[in-house]
This record gives structure tokens, C-alpha cells and sequence, in this order.
């Protein structure tokens, strides 16, 4: 069923009713705001209001026979609302919220992922009752309010809550868990008069994004598939002229990657629950969209945006910094006292110039690959330059991208650091190690998506005897000889056993196949690249 609300819009035969049990907060600003999304409280008409009601009904009701209007000219429609979707001929296609009228919100729950919700007109902060707040001059909602705003002329009713829905801007809306970890908001439409009760404290011209940065951020692969990829889908339509309001704002975060953020806005993050200025927009977006497993669906993008052009935005985000690192060494080669280390950045060049790069990403711990050594090995007799990255909490990003993006084929066992497969240039290899009881989620969250970036992807599925649950279980047990029957049991068996207690050994010998095809195909791309420069 698609869930989703426009305060314009009301169903024939309903009216909507405030929680009474629910208390006002923030003083005049705080308002009752029911959990259906239908806050409105309705007031009783006075005897003028019913006989102008009347004599307005009757007019409708015959007008349209009497200038032969279509049957679906409605009465809401002909008190003012623009919602194209609720007169004939509308694109069934089209998204909940891809037109909103100015003073009005909508709120698009059709997504299994996420909830988004779009405000259009006064938009006004207030974090310290955790509202958004939408004044506006009509009151679209219904013939009642329009016709009590007639006979009281705005009186006692102008601090009164029009709308109001609830939305936790985070993109994991199916995992209960989770969700209930993140902070609520109440987005919140009045009539303009009561904003004199609201005082603008910062004005912007440009709209603002909201989202949360709580959830399962500190783990890179949420960080992008739940963070940064949603708000490059949702902000990049504004061509950088958008403000990010960040609920459970996290100072490492935006120092991390504020080389991202800052090719996606022009302006300084805000901090909703530590800044407790009013801040005023004209626009809002509250909460953020999201595709798939790190990617972008093109045909939802705006000029056909891909989940490569979301790699050019890294690509701009990293190399300022890389030249400099560059520079540094070039600097420190330079210097009388690193006589030793030229000569060998001077051989290191001349090989990188002649052989193929192959980048391993080492993990410790659980599915760590205990003969990596011996892989290291056989990777330089195929013909590799071979380099080993151990990425940590604490590794620059920019250090990270350097690598990656320099090499022809990056190997890595299935976990959260695979997320750097997005460093990677299109057109390389990438060989994931999946251990056993992982492959669903391998192919799911990076063997598609590397796809999708133009890798030329391999999934290495190991053998029960490369696993070291082999010397764990008796050989015909379902955890050796049917994993996904495990996995069947729960989430919880897949994490302690098959995440957190297992470990890699490579059968050389059967990978060492992967890695031949590899180095041709590099080996060929390069010749070929070479080819084309000269």
C-alpha cells in the first residue's frame, strides 16, 4: 500500500482530529501533533458560517451543470488547490510529492527505505520542540476552514495547527531497531498570522536539506549507502545552492568528509539540536532518498545522473589533496638525507610504468586471509606490483582513494571496507573473497554495485575446506554443507558464525587462476591505453 499525505487533500467523508491526551510544546510556537498526520482540529462553525457554507455549496453544486464544467472539476479544486493529482489525467507514474504548490507540504511514504517530505513557502526551524514549522496564507485543507476563516476573519483560530506529520529523516526505514535510535521530527503548517510568534533568527534564499547522521554511521559502508550516496541523489538537483541541517550531527563526520560535502553545498552545515537560532528557508527537504545498494538509478536523476558521476564528485574531492601529498614526497625525495628513499621511489616508478597494479585489502580478525603472505607472493611471480592496504577508523580518506585509484585489480574478503570499491576506476578489476554464508549479501551490497560502476567484477566463493569453520564442525554439518539454512534461522546466526568466527585460507591453486585472467586483461588494457597516448 502507498502510504502518503498532502494537507491539501481530503478523502470524501473524513475530517481529521488532534490527539487531546498530547501536550503542546515550545511555548505559543508548541502545537498538538496527532500521529496519523492528520493534526487539524476543526472548529465548530458559528450559524453565519453554516448559512454561507450553504449558499457556497449550492453554488457548486449547480455551476458546474450550468457551464457544462467535467465531472471531475471538484469543489476542492475550485476553492484554489493546485494538486494536479486530483483532477483527470494525471501521470500515475509520477512521484506523490513531484509537484507541490507553495504553502503547502507533502509528505511521500511509498518507499520501503525512506520517508521524504517536501515544504514549499515559510519554512522556519524551532529544534528546541524538534519542529519544522510552514506558515502559510490559505488554508487549503477543506471547505469548513475556509468558510470559518470567512465569518471570523482569522480571529481566535490563527495560532491553530493545520497539518502536521512525523518523520525520522533516515534512510533504513524498514529496520524498526534502528529507526527508533534516531531523533523525530514534527513538520507543522499554520496559517501565516501566528508567525509573528516565530521570529527568523537566520534568513536563507536557498533550500535546505534535512537528514540524520545517527544510525549506523561510523560504519563506512552505512556512511555511504545510507549518508552520502541518498544526499548526492536528493541535493544535486540544486547545483550546490542548498543548505544540510543535520540532525545528531557528528563533528568527525563532517570533518571526514567535508571534501564531499562541500562539492554539494555551498554553505556551512548546520547543527539542528545544537543551534538554537530560528532558521528560515523557502524550501525544505526532510529526509533523503536513496536507490540501491551504493548506486544511482539514472533514470531517476535529474540530466540522467549515474552512480559514475558520483565518482567524479569524489574524484574532485580527493585529488587536491593527493597533488599534495605528492608534492610532499616529491619534496622529501628531493632533501640530501633521503638519498636511499629516491632511488627507491625511482624503481617503484619504473615498475608501475611496466606492470599492472594489485592493491589487497587486508582485514584482521574475522575473515582475515591467513596466508596473505603467500598470496602477496604468488601475485609478484604472475607479474604484479603488489601493495597491501590496512585501512583503519583513523586512515585518511584521500590516502585511501590514492591506491585504489591507481590500481588494475583490488582484492578483498566480503566486509564493510569493500565500500571503497567506489575509489576504483571504472573499467578495473575487482575480485571479492566471499566466505562462506555470505554470498547473498556479497553479491547485494558490492558485486552489483561494482557492476553498476563499470568493474569487471569477480566473486571468489570459497570452498568449505578454505574456511575455518572446516576445522570447526563435523564435515556433513548444515553450517559446512548448507549455509543458507543457517542463515534462514536468523541474522543473528549469520553475524555469530559466519561474520565474526570465520577466517580465510586461500586454495592458491584454484585462485591463482582468477588472478592469471586478471593480469592479462590488464596487462592488455594498459598496453592499450599506451597505445592510445602515443
Amino acid at each position: 500500500m502507498v502510504h502518503y499525505h498532502r494537507y491539501i487533500q481530503l478523502k470524501k467523508g473524513q475530517v481529521g482530529f488532534a490527539d487531546e491526551d498530547e501536550e503542546s510544546h515550545g511555548g505559543s510556537i508548541g502545537l498538538v501533533c496527532g500521529n496519523s498526520g492528520y493534526g487539524k482540529r476543526i472548529t465548530r462553525p458559528k450559524l453565519l458560517s453554516l448559512l454561507v457554507l450553504s449558499l457556497l455549496s449550492c453554488c457548486f453544486i449547480v455551476a458546474p451543470q450550468l457551464f457544462s464544467f467535467p465531472p471531475t472539476f471538484s469543489l476542492l479544486y475550485s476553492l484554489g488547490a493546485e494538486d494536479e493529482g486530483l483532477v483527470g489525467g494525471s501521470d500515475i507514474d509520477a512521484s506523490p510529492c513531484s509537484s507541490v504548490s507553495n504553502g503547502t507540504f507533502c509528505c511521500d511514504r511509498s518507499s520501503i527505505r525512506s520517508d521524504v517530505c517536501i515544504m514549499k513557502g515559510d519554512v522556519r526551524t524551532h529544534s528546541s520542540s524538534s519542529s519544522i514549522f510552514l506558515y502559510t496564507r490559505t488554508d487549503n485543507n477543506g471547505v469548513i476552514s475556509y468558510v470559518s476563516d470567512i465569518s471570523e476573519h482569522g480571529g481566535e483560530d490563527d495560532n491553530e495547527e493545520l497539518h502536521c506529520e512525523k518523520i525520522r529523516p533516515y534512510t533504513r526505514k524498514w529496520e524498526a531497531s534502528v529507526m527508533d535510535t534516531i531523533d523525530e521530527l514534527k513538520l507543522i503548517s499554520k496559517k501565516q498570522n501566528s508567525a509573528i510568534h516565530h521570529h527568523c533568527d537566520v534568513m536563507h534564499d536557498v533550500p535546505a536539506v534535512f537528514f540524520s547522521t545517527g544510525g549506523y554511521t561510523g560504519n563506512v559502508y552505512h556512511e555511504f549507502n545510507d549518508g552520502l550516496l541518498p544526499l548526492y541523489i536528493t541535493s544535486q538537483q540544486f547545483n550546490k545552492k542548498v543548505v544540510f541541517v543535520i540532525l545528531e550531527y557528528h563533528d568527525w563526520w563532517v570533518t571526514k568528509y567535508g571534501d564531499i560535502l562541500s562539492l554539494l553545498s555551498d554553505y556551512p552545515p548546520i547543527d539542528f539540536s545544537g543551534d538554537k537560532r530560528s532558521h528560515c528557508f523557502p524550501e525544505a527537504i526532510v529526509g533523503l532518498k536513496i536507490h540501491d545498494e551504493l548506486t544511482v538509478n539514472s533514470s531517476l536523476m535529474e540530466g540522467n545522473k549515474s552512480i559514475k558521476d558520483f565518482r567524479d564528485i569524489l574524484d574532485q574531492a580527493y585529488w587536491p589533496r593527493i597533488s599534495g601529498l605528492i608534492q610532499d614526497e616529491e619534496r622529501e625525495a628531493l632533501s640530501p638525507s633521503a638519498k636511499t628513499p629516491v632511488e627507491v621511489k625511482k624503481g617503484k616508478h619504473g615498475d608501475r610504468l611496466k606492470k599492472p597494479k594489485l592493491v589487497i585489502v587486508s582485514r584482521n580478525g574475522s575473515r582475515a586471509i591467513t596466508n596473505e603472505d603467500a598470496l602477496v607472493k604468488m601475485a609478484e611471480n604472475i607479474g604484479f606490483l603488489v601493495e597491501v592496504l590496512r585501512p583503519t577508523p583513523t586512515t585518511e580518506l584521500a590516502k585511501l582513494y590514492r591506491v585504489l585509484n591507481s590500481s588494475d585489480v583490488t582484492i578483498g574478503v566480503h566486509g564493510a571496507a569493500m565500500t571503497h570499491l567506489l575509489f576504483m576506476k571504472p573499467g578495473c578489476v575487482f575480485i571479492q573473497v566471499i566466505p562462506l554464508g555470505t554470498d547473498w549479501a556479497a553479491e547485494t551490497y558490492y558485486g552489483e554495485p561494482a557492476r553498476k560502476l563499470g568493474l569487471k567484477y569477480v566473486g571468489y566463493r570459497i570452498l568449505a575446506q578454505e574456511s575455518s569453520l572446516y576445522n570447526d564442525y563435523d564435515r556433513d554439518d548444515p553450517v559446512l554443507t548448507d549455509p543458507e539454512s543457517v542463515n534462514n534461522k536468523g541474522w543473528e546466526f549469520t553475524k555469530k558464525i559466519y561474520l565474526d568466527r570465520q577466517k580465510v585460507r586461500l586454495n592458491l591453486g584454484r585462485f591463482r587462476k582468477r588472478l592469471v585472467r586478471a593480469f592479462h586483461y590488464s596487462t592488455a588494457k594498459r598496453n592499450l591505453h599506451i597505445h592510445h597516448q602515443s
